[in-house]
């Protein structure tokens, strides 16, 4: 009878593996141990790569005046494919970057993991996840309050022109709440109802991880990330900084090559799955890029990229009548966006991951000119 039942719920798992699979997108190849590379001919190409060189590696003045664009890294995947690959200021195809805050998308992205483990919901208050706050009024915000900025927390989102008595972000990073992260954030107060006021928020973020990780760790261990996200899809350098208490600093501290954050971006175009293996949930890569509710009925005149679970989305705003704000790139286009120029970029429809790394000090390197002349080179 054992051997029977036994028998049975191998037959039930490996059913429940094949439909899995049968969602999931196939591919020539997966990039799991190394991308395959076919460069575009440089002769063949040689106008529309020098296009994309002048714009994203030309330096304006010495780089120690820190002006313009300031080009680390470029990477660009064409079906499933390296096709261009440059670097700049001293960085190469094996140093890992800092991705400031792309970190959100990869927060919102375990959250998704940690649904599909079934080790949270959307809707479960934090509260059942950080049950040392129970009590709070912080338990009125939700899981996913937090991947779509929508907590409702008094944060002061303030950069290197702000001292951290100001920025909230800067006095969680390196002022007075970086030794505790999540308390620092939870010590906000709420100005609104959650889920009724967006605001971009790295604490909101932070927190996201902070939940996916107590969510998932249960039946993981303290390294699941890696375990369910970084060591199937091949991120094998992938830094994750946390605080000292074990906190991941998810809306900021993520480090790695290129080539490896274009592993991420290629993960969400083929609907959160590798190798016929299902990492996210079926319909949450839908769901992360379309714009949220919260941001939808709530975000501020001046915002003007929509965003969903931590994505930013080429969608126009006809209620908050809003183009879409890349106007030279198909629709479905999105993407991961951090401080100085870190860019994560997906088209689907056209098959497409631009990784970009940088150090852009005078305003960010932007997205429509470098995606359009990206395609340039792939086409």
């Amino acid at each position: 009878m054992r051997a029977t039942l036994k028998s049975l719920a191998l037959s039930c798992a490996l059913g429940a593996s094949l439909a899995s699979a049968q969602t999931c997108p196939t591919r020539a190849s997966w990039p799991t141990d190394e991308w395959p590379v076919n460069l575009v001919d440089a002769t063949a190409r040689a106008a529309p790569i020098k296009a994309l060189e002048d714009f994203a590696f030309t330096l304006v003045g010495t780089d120690a005046e820190r002006k313009g664009f300031r080009t680390d890294g470029l990477v660009i995947i064409k079906n499933g494919v390296l096709v261009y690959e440059r670097y700049g200021r001293g960085h190469d195809a094996t140093k890992r970057h800092i991705s400031w805050s792309v970190a959100k998308s990869f927060s919102s992205a375990l959250v998704g993991i940690a649904v599909r483990e079934g080790a949270l919901t959307l809707d479960d208050s934090i509260c059942k996840h950080l049950p040392e706050y129970e009590g709070t009024a912080q338990c009125a915000i939700t899981v996913k309050d937090a991947i779509t900025f929508g907590t409702a927390l008094g944060w002061q989102e303030e950069y290197e022109n702000a001292s951290y008595q100001v920025s909230s972000v800067i006095a969680m990073l390196y002022g007075a709440g970086h030794r505790d992260q999540l308390k620092h954030i939870l010590t906000h107060k709420l100005v609104a109802e959650p889920g009724k006021r967006w605001s971009y928020s790295t604490g909101d973020a932070e927190l996201a991880s902070a939940l996916a990780k107590r969510a998932l760790a249960k039946a993981h261990g303290k390294d699941v990330f890696w375990k369910l996200l970084f060591e199937p899809i091949g991120m094998k350098r992938v830094v994750f900084e946390e605080d000292v208490l074990g906190t991941p600093l998810g809306g900021s501290m993520v480090f790695a090559t290129p080539r490896e954050f274009a592993k991420f971006g290629f993960l969400f175009m083929n609907d959160g799955c590798w190798n016929g293996a299902r990492i996210m949930p079926e319909g949450w890569v839908a769901s992360s890029v379309t714009p949220s509710d919260v941001f939808t009925a709530t975000a501020p005149d001046t915002e003007d990229t929509p965003s969903g679970y931590s994505w930013w989305l080429n969608k126009a705003s006809p209620a908050r009548n809003k183009p879409k704000p890349w106007a030279d790139l198909p629709d479905d286009t999105y993407a991961a966006l951090g401080h100085w120029g870190q860019r994560i970029i997906v088209v689907p429809s056209e098959d497409l991951v631009v990784v970009r790394t940088g150090d852009d000090r005078e305003g960010s390197i932007d997205v429509n000119e470098l995606t359009k002349l990206s395609l340039a080179v792939t086409r």
